[in-house]
């Protein structure tokens, strides 16, 4: 049996997908915070949905019981609200995942794959981000999903817990939220092409880069770390190596589209990044290959929406 928690959110709700089309036994735990129902509506037959917080550990401790395998996808997620309310980041990415941890551990869980984030490497100017960098997070959010990581290898070492830990970089795809106020830079633009004059809005001035991955490399990403013993009590970049400035990202969604966008400029935003680009080599050792480049993967996007 397999828990997802976060599995109503975008990127466990892929994950749910993949399980099932596998023919595995999924729990859904989610507290509907920011997953929706509705990411998981076309597998709710197949699936057992249990509403719930990570930060309630008597809930966890009973559902634990019939668990082998969890992917850990719950999360405040938004570096804005981290700032904004540091004390709720705690509870939920810390706390929270701490509880995961532990009832993992009483209840002989045999695997816990987490998902932590490229913000715990900061705004160290070193390209690309290796896995063997030291860390700078700058936001409560990343400082979280450093601890998360931090604990992830001291369960495997101390009490044989096997996990691993996947930095996502910045991961787009069906079923991101562009109402989302942290939702990923592609969705929020995407949501614009739909509109017969897009105009999207930058903070900074558009020559940030990222690395952007699409949803079904890392749902592999994340299949590959359950699957593999070599992988346990590491950390993992999921990436596909390659930088894009939002420039770039807004000249490929013209090409696909055949609309041109008008852009508003404004201020850089208390603890974005200016650039960033994962080094993946490691992961690549483990036979991961990313599928989609950032054209493939915005035209799978744009198709799934009927923009193209």
């Amino acid at each position: 049996m397999y828990l997802i928690t976060g599995g109503c959110g975008f990127i466990g709700s892929h994950i749910a997908e993949e399980l099932v089309k596998n023919g595995e036994k999924v729990i859904i735990f989610d507290n509907l915070s920011s997953g929706k129902k509705e990411n998981i509506a076309h597998l709710n037959d197949k699936v057992k949905f249990i509403k719930g917080d990570i930060r309630n550990k008597k809930k966890l401790e009973d559902i634990m019981k019939e668990v082998d395998y969890i992917f850990h996808e719950a999360a405040l997620v938004s570096v804005v609200e981290s700032i904004k309310n540091p004390l709720k980041n705690n509870e939920i990415n810390i706390n929270g995942t701490l509880n995961i941890l532990e009832t993992a551990r009483k209840n002989g869980v045999k695997k816990v794959v987490m998902a932590s984030s490229a913000a715990v490497y900061g705004d160290d100017s070193g390209l690309p981000k290796k896995e063997s960098m030291k860390l700078k997070p700058i936001s409560p959010y990343a400082v979280s999903k450093t601890v998360l990581e931090y604990y992830g290898k001291l369960y495997n070492e101390l009490y044989n817990l096997n996990t691993v830990s996947l930095r996502y970089f910045n991961v787009y795809g069906p079923r991101q939220d562009p109402g989302s106020p942290y939702s990923g830079v592609i969705s929020i633009f995407t949501n614009e092409f739909k509109k017969k004059n897009p105009a999207v809005k930058i903070y900074g001035d558009g020559e940030q880069t990222r690395d952007f991955i699409y949803i079904k490399d890392v749902v592999a990403a994340n299949m590959l770390a359950m699957e593999k013993r070599s992988m346990n009590g590491k950390v993992y970049n999921v990436a596909t190596g390659k930088e894009h400035s939002l420039h770039n990202l807004l000249h490929i969604m013209e090409e696909h589209t055949s609309k041109e966008v008008n852009i508003r400029y404004e201020k850089t935003r208390k603890g974005d990044i200016k650039k960033s680009v994962a080094d993946i080599q490691k992961i690549k050792e483990k036979e991961f290959v990313p599928e989609f480049n950032l054209k493939k993967g915005l035209k799978k996007y744009f198709n799934s929406l009927g923009i193209i």
